[in-house]
């Protein structure tokens, strides 16, 4: 099958020199994607700007990208090829309304940025880019950390959200290990603290079999009205013999 990732942060540009961004390495979509790449999927990793020092799996079709904007733009072009997505970026909200051509010099002792809010890239997969595939979100908490992740999954149409406690410090952003909480509509499943090759395992495992079980639905019920269609015209074609 084929499985689009999205990993990394976003650069938001305020002036030529300076920019809005977060504390995400890139380190947990990168190991999603070299774990979805090993079990024979094709993968492509959408990636946010990272540290020159993580390195692009191989067998992997990487799209670098740089703002929220850029995602966006690319997550659209590429969604359609996708049986599975799993958006682990830690995206923008928000970037400054203008960008400056010329470094903003140091004058006076406030400076105020007026911010815009960033399109819904994990928002706008069912609506907008009309995707039925099984859908993977992210949920980086600081509390209410399963309310908040079942939130995001009821509000727009995941299939699974992991979520992860960022207030610890032992875990998550900079961190090569991480713990999270599987996320359903329904129940929740705690994946135990581990080295982010590892949670990214489970974490493809069960998005690959959520998208096997969708496919053989979706085969079932095609089977199931191609019956019925059958049964009705020879129903109708002994009718015409009387």
């Amino acid at each position: 099958m084929t499985i689009l990732i999205t990993a990394g942060p976003t650069r938001e540009a305020i002036d030529p020199v300076r920019y809005l961004t977060n504390r995400s390495s890139g380190k947990m979509g990168y190991a999603l994607a070299d774990v979805a790449a090993a079990k024979g999927n094709r993968v492509i990793l959408i990636s946010g700007p990272t540290d020159a020092a993580l390195e692009v799996p191989d067998g992997v079709d990487f799209i670098p990208v740089e703002s929220a904007a850029d995602m966006y733009v690319a997550v659209e072009r590429w969604m359609a090829k996708a049986d599975v997505a799993i958006f682990a970026a830690a995206v923008a909200d928000y970037r400054p309304v203008e960008f400056v051509e010329q470094k903003i010099k140091t004058v006076g002792d406030e400076l105020t940025l007026k911010l815009v809010r960033n399109k819904d890239i994990l928002g706008s997969a069912r609506g907008k880019f009309l995707f039925e595939g099984t859908l993977v979100g992210f949920a980086a908490e600081t509390e209410n950390v399963v309310e908040n992740a079942r939130g995001k999954l009821l509000k727009k149409g995941c299939d699974m959200v992991v979520a992860n406690d960022v207030s610890r410090k032992d875990i998550g952003f900079d961190s090569d290990e991480n713990e999270v909480i599987l996320v359903f509509r329904d129940e929740e499943e705690t994946v135990a603290k581990a080295d982010k090759h590892r949670i990214a395992h489970s974490v493809v495992e069960v998005a690959m079999g959520m998208e096997e079980d969708r496919q053989r639905s979706v085969s079932d019920a095609a089977n199931t009205n191609t019956n019925t269609n059958t049964n009705t015209h020879v129903e109708g074609d002994q009718q015409k013999i009387l």
